[in-house]
Formats: C-alpha cells, structure tokens, sequence
C-alpha cells in the first residue's frame, strides 16, 4: 500500500510536470512587453510572418508588432517555440477570421466554448438580464446558433422538411432558409460558417451534409454520408457533429470502416481523404485540432473511443477505447498542448487524460495519465470547458451537476453538487463565467474559480418547448438561446458597456 502511494504520488508530480512542458511550449495567450518595459498587453499568438507578430486582443482585435520591438523574453519564447506557434496561427480560428460579435462555429471560433468577450454583467438581477428580443419560425430541433457579420444560422425542421435557415442577428427576422432533406427527425447539427468560401454548412439527422451560399442559401453542393460514403452512426439517434473547416478542407465523421474521418473540399464536397478504422461508426462529437507530440491532427470521440487523424493524409495515429460507452459518445474533447481530455456518460463511460508525444516522423505515442470511472467523472452532452488549467462541467448522466476538475492531475476541486437547474446541462464560458443552461430551461452564471461553487444569478427561459438542450451562445455582448421554433436574445453587456 505504501508503495502505491508513492507511486501514486509521482504519477501525480510527472503529470503536473508533464502539463506545465507541454503547455508552456504550446501557449498562445499570454501577457506580452515591449522592449522598454513599459508597455504590456494580454493577447493570444495569431501568427508570425515576415518579422512581425499579430496578437489578437481579447476583444477580437488584432494588432501587429515587429518581433525587435518585443522584450528579450518574448523574443526568445518566439524563436523557441516558432514551429508550434507557426502551427497554432494556422487554427481554424484563423481560418474563420471571426470579428468580435461573430460566433462562426460550434463552440466559438476557436471551438473551446469561450467567449473573449468582456464587460459583461458580473452578476444576474432578479428575473435575469433584460431580453433585447424573441423570434419565431426556427422549426423543431436542438441545434444551437452561429453568428458571423449579423446573420444567425441554425437548422430546423419545419413543413416536413430539414432546413438550413439564416435569420438577422439583431431582431430574428427571416432572411432565408433552404431545404436540407426532406423527411428524417429533427436536427441537431449546429452549422458552420466559412466566409473565405462563401459558404455555410449544415448536417441533416440522416446525414445529408449542404455547403450553401451565405448570402442566399443557395446550394453549392451536398454530400450523403450513408449512400455517398457508407456512413453509419453508434446508435440510433442521427448525426449530431458540427463539421470543422481547416484551411481548404471540411472535415465530417460519416463513420464507417474505410472512412470514419472524412476531408472534404470545402468549395466542392469531393473527398480529399478517408480514415480506415475497424468498426468505426461515428459518434456524436465534433473534431477538433491538436497538435499534440508536435504532429498537426484531428481529435475526436468516435462509437469506440477517442482518437487522434493525421491532418495531412487522413491516417489514424491512435485509437483510445477506454471511455467510450456502448450507448453514445457525445462531449467534443478537449485538447490543450500535448494532452487530451475526453468524457463520456451512459455509466459505462468515464473520464480521462492522454498524452501525446513524438513518435518519429509524422507520427505520435498516446499513453493515460489517469482514468476516471463514470461515478466520479463523466459529461453526458452538454460539454466541458477549459479555463487555465481548470475543466468546468455538468457531472452525471442525465444530470449537469457543476464540478471543477483540476486537468493536470483529476483532483476534484469542488462539486459535483445541486446547481440551479435541474437534467444535463449546457455550457459556455465568457468573461470570469461559466453560463449553465439546464434541461429544465434554467439559465445559471457561475463564477469560473477553483476555490469554490459561486451562483452568481439564476432565471427561467421566457420559453420552455420540452427539453432545453441548445447549447448557449455568446456574441456582441448578448446570450442567444435557441429553444426549438423560437429564440430568446438577452442583453448581457455590463453597466460600463452600456454608458
């Protein structure tokens, strides 16, 4: 026993270790100084050419500075960690090129459910913050928002028919919406925008996937996973991903043997690559980028687990099957350096953390940190967030029960305990605050500390239509709250943001 706790000690003091090498090579956002010492600004890396560094500002801003102008110590973490700085500036956050009131993709645009946004209220009134508008006219479906240069996008299924439909961001009136599919259930898919390509991407239950005009919704093209490329789902319930645009590829999980990850061209739908994987139906994650072990490569949570796709040529680098459940795989991972962090509900799911590391060219070795069992750990569907190096989540099946895990070494820092609301919750995290939304069309503001559980204010949804599962939106200071047909838009802007 004595040797355990010892050992278990190590793993602990390596992990920790291990997290700050990984992170600190692999950091973006950072406080930066010039090279008198007098000047200093929070910002995260945006890239490096042609001697100059582009830093984007918490508000969404971007400025340029020459790397001389920069103190030593900036100047040597560049040129130490040029190659994996150089790999983050190529993020689909960069590709999606988002302006301060835009939420162009699931969870953001860097797909980490984090708002940059400031000047936030800090606490909630009684009755919640004041709503600046309602609309109808959405259709039945769980998919969220996404918002890019005042146009909203959802998917919805009205008159029989899967729709991909734009409506104005300001008040919610229409300004097109096009057939998708015809039939099937309701969608889920929450569509991506791509404004190099001029297109906007969305997924039916069935797997019918439409790149569509921004401006009109015209079709561009479309693709089927099931009769175009043999895709299958873990279960029954229907394609749910959001695909992710990276450069001049869209990249979906139709899910089968020959192509459980699939490249698409994004301006024409024709397959670049396919991953070959044994049994490899899809789950109900969408990808996500690493590059962890210094190897550029999509993550995901498939029907048998979490792997890792080599970005360049589609193959499949590891496979971890460990926390998948024989039901549904659904939280998006979460990546941070060279670690991964994935979870999954169903009781026979869990917790854990995976480190990556070199492996020869191209190539990775994925090893376990630590694992944790359902009963102590687990996300069921409404995705976790990565603040520092804190994970905030809704714990249990069928439950959203707040807990902070400290990511490096799973140490539970507080919770899982009663929140406001009651069944899964939803999550996103902007300004010092985790926004809960729960099934029961509750909304919570949560202080985003380790210390301790701090409500920070609580209210009813002004509608409730069944089970209140679209994940919460924040851009341009207003939280956009998609409930089946209709949608709610609060204004959260802080007193100082409103003078």
């Amino acid at each position: 026993m004595k040797r355990f706790n010892i050992g278990r000690t190590s793993m602990v003091l390596l992990a920790m270790i291990l997290w700050g090498a990984s992170t600190r090579s692999h950091a973006q956002e950072r406080t930066w100084t010039d090279r008198s010492g007098n000047f200093s600004i929070e910002a995260d890396f945006a890239g490096l050419s042609d001697g100059k560094v582009n830093l984007r500002k918490p508000s969404g801003e971007t400025i340029e500075v020459p790397l001389d102008r920069l103190s030593d110590a900036d100047r040597r973490w560049v040129i130490r960690n040029r190659r994996s700085v150089n790999n983050a500036a190529r993020s689909p956050a960069t590709n999606l090129a988002s302006s301060p009131g835009d939420w162009p993709r699931w969870r953001g645009a860097q797909g980490d459910a984090i708002s940059r946004e400031t000047g936030l209220l800090q606490s909630w009134p009684d009755g919640g913050p004041p709503v600046a508008w309602s609309s109808s006219g959405l259709g039945g479906g769980y998919s969220s928002v996404v918002i890019h240069e005042g146009k909203l996008f959802t998917m919805g299924k009205k008159g029989g028919a899967v729709q991909l439909i734009c409506v104005s961001a300001d008040d919610g009136s229409p300004v097109w919406e096009v057939n998708v599919a015809r039939g099937g259930s309701d969608p889920n898919c929450t569509p991506t925008v791509d404004p190099e390509s001029g297109l906007v991407f969305g997924l039916s239950h069935d797997g019918k996937l439409v790149g569509a005009n921004i401006e009109t919704g015209e079709e561009a093209w479309s693709v089927d996973f099931q009769s175009d490329l043999g895709g299958e789902m873990m279960s029954g319930w229907g394609y749910s991903e959001s695909p992710l645009v990276d450069g001049d590829h869209l990249i979906c999980t139709p899910g089968s043997n020959q192509g459980v990850l699939v490249a698409l061209n994004k301006r024409t739908g024709d397959v670049v690559w396919r991953t070959a994987m044994p049994d490899g139906k899809a789950g109900y994650a969408s990808p996500v980028i690493s590059h962890g072990g210094g190897v550029k490569q999509y993550v995901t949570l498939v029907g048998k687990g979490l792997i890792g796709v080599r970005a360049s040529d589609g193959e499949l680098l590891w496979h971890y099957p460990r926390i998948a459940n024989s039901t549904a795989n659904v939280p998006t991972p979460i990546v941070s350096g060279d670690f991964v962090f994935g979870s999954s509900g169903y009781g026979d799911g869990g917790s854990a953390l995976l480190r990556l590391a070199p492996a020869g060219r191209d190539r990775v070795r994925m090893s376990e940190v630590y694992y944790k069992p359902s009963r102590e750990v687990q996300n069921h569907h409404g995705g976790m967030v990565l603040i520092g190096e804190h994970i905030y989540m809704g714990h249990g099946h069928n439950n959203g029960l707040p807990l902070c895990m400290h990511m490096p070494t799973g140490r539970v820092m507080w919770g899982p305990q009663r929140g406001a609301g009651t069944g899964s919750a939803a999550m996103v995290a902007a300004d010092g605050h985790l926004y809960f939304r729960y099934e029961n069309a509750v909304m919570a503001l949560v202080e985003a500390t380790p210390q301790t559980y701090n409500l920070k204010g609580s209210f009813p949804i002004k509608s409730n239509n069944g089970k209140s599962w679209a994940h919460p939106v924040i851009a341009g200071k207003k939280l956009y709250l998609r409930d089946q047909d209709e949608l709610h838009c609060y204004d959260i802007a802080g007193a100082q943001s409103r003078s």
